[in-house]
């Protein structure tokens, strides 16, 4: 396929990359003017889109989308489907695929887990919305991009489901860190207490596979002074899209939105600003009750 790729940032671009690894042939655009290995730089989001049979857009949020998208949607030939695999608001992202269709365009939004080491590994997984024959188009290059491809359901169920589980995984994590803080001070020993909880009623995602305290479980970014695999403050913008879309669908998720103001909390006010999500035990640590 001839693609088109807008956003080459930290996970756009090791995605664009394996597109070119196998065969495609790739151009892409950023504004920051970032060259990828085996991908043709354009000076333009609409050159970079010019012929192609797929455009994947990885973009910061849903303003930036919608913007990007009243640019090139115009100027794509008929027929190509447009990936969205950004992170980006559940209305945005059905905004822009009614626009596309109304450009008899196919198109999915299709947002990703995995992070950056998924990206470079080509084993992302993908939430998929959209027709099921947008999906089918899009298939192949998700069997390169990552491992797995959900067909969630028509335009914007992908990013319900991706905010739907980051709701979780934000407040699981603070769970976890909480629990940890609090056997700390119990005399507990932390690697007793994973041992206990790992193979028990309170086994998680964050405990088993991304345990947050160091030396205990497998290796996870505590173990590498809380380097981020996926940063705090990319945590807050997803539970912030979560909330707004509960707002939009009146859902009461009062976990979620408590899960979000500790996460801003943390972010803004308490230095957790470029440091993994599951620093908060670090965080827990220092506090006391209120």
């Amino acid at each position: 396929m001839q693609i088109g790729f807008i956003g080459l940032g930290n996970m756009g671009a090791p995605m664009a990359a394996n597109l070119a690894k196998a065969g495609h042939q790739v151009t892409g655009f950023d504004t920051a003017g970032v060259s990828v290995d085996g991908v043709t730089q354009a000076q333009s989001a609409t050159e970079a889109v010019s012929g192609a049979d797929a455009v994947i857009t990885m973009l910061p949020n849903g303003d930036i989308l919608r913007a990007v998208a009243n640019q090139i949607i115009p100027t794509m030939q008929q027929g190509a489907v447009l990936i969205d695999c950004s992170t980006v608001d559940v209305d945005s992202a059905r905004a822009v695929a009614e626009q596309a269709i109304a450009a008899h365009l196919l198109s999915v939004d299709a947002p990703v887990s995995g992070g950056i080491g998924g990206a470079s590994a080509g084993t992302l997984t993908f939430m998929a919305g959209g027709t099921s024959d947008a999906f089918a188009k899009a298939a192949p290059l998700f069997d390169i991009m990552g491992q797995k491809a959900v067909h969630c359901g028509e335009a914007g169920a992908g990013q319900a489901a991706k905010i739907c589980n980051n709701m979780i995984l934000g407040v699981t994590m603070i769970a976890t860190c909480e629990a940890f803080a609090l056997a700390d001070k119990l005399g507990l020993d932390r690697q007793k207490m994973f041992d206990v909880v790992s193979t028990s009623s309170g086994y998680s995602w964050t405990m088993n596979a991304y345990c947050p305290a160091p030396g205990v479980g497998p290796t996870s970014p505590a173990d590498n002074g809380y380097q981020p695999g996926f940063a705090a403050e990319l945590m807050l913008k997803d539970l912030r899209l979560s909330q707004q879309a509960a707002k939009s669908a009146d859902a009461d998720t009062p976990m979620g939105q408590a899960a979000t103001a500790l996460y801003q909390q943390f972010v803004e006010t308490e230095g957790g600003l470029g440091q993994d999500f599951s620093a908060m035990l670090p965080r827990f640590e220092k506090r006391s009750r209120e």
